[in-house]
């Protein structure tokens, strides 16, 4: 099972963290500060010739394997347990990033935290990889934004109303 998908700068500024396990949740709100400071250190001592594979449990509690990758200025983090497949989560981090968010948007480091958990809930649900077309999530975030565009013009005052009331 999926954990937790991280995404954090390389200050240690996390931009995304969405969590799929409850008992991780509670640990990782109780233990914030540390898991960041802890994950930033071991991400940036890690040298480039190295694998993206790292035994999680010091940081994140037994049973926990890490995978990361490192797009431009972002560390893309995946959190989960033995369960699942550690090259299955690295192609996941590819498939995120350059099948789907860099399709979406010109420059992977300027996306908005809302745009990448609508992306992710496409693929991931509670803790399951459930989508890997890309067409198919790129078409059901297409049609989440127009909704969200739509709900915005939406006026709640009639224009009958709005007449009256600027008398």
């Amino acid at each position: 099972m999926i954990k937790a998908v991280m995404v954090m700068n390389t200050q240690g500024k996390p931009r995304l963290a969405k969590f799929f396990d409850f008992l991780f949740v509670l640990g990782f709100l109780f233990f914030a500060f540390d898991f960041e400071f802890d994950l930033l250190t071991v991400l940036c001592s890690r040298p480039e010739n190295v694998s993206n594979f790292i035994e999680a449990e010091s940081i994140f509690g037994p049973d926990s394997r890490l995978v990361y990758n490192h797009f431009a200025t972002l560390y893309f983090v995946v959190v989960f347990d033995s369960s699942e497949n550690e090259l299955a989560m690295l192609d996941l981090i590819q498939f995120l990033v350059q099948q789907t968010l860099e399709r979406c948007f010109k420059n992977v480091s300027s996306i908005t935290v809302i745009q990448i958990h609508t992306i992710l809930d496409e693929i991931i649900l509670g803790g399951q990889v459930l989508e890997t077309r890309s067409t198919e999530i790129l078409r059901a975030a297409e049609e989440i934004s127009k909704l969200e565009a739509a709900t915005i013009a939406i006026s709640f005052i009639p224009k009958s109303a709005s007449s009256w009331l600027s008398r």
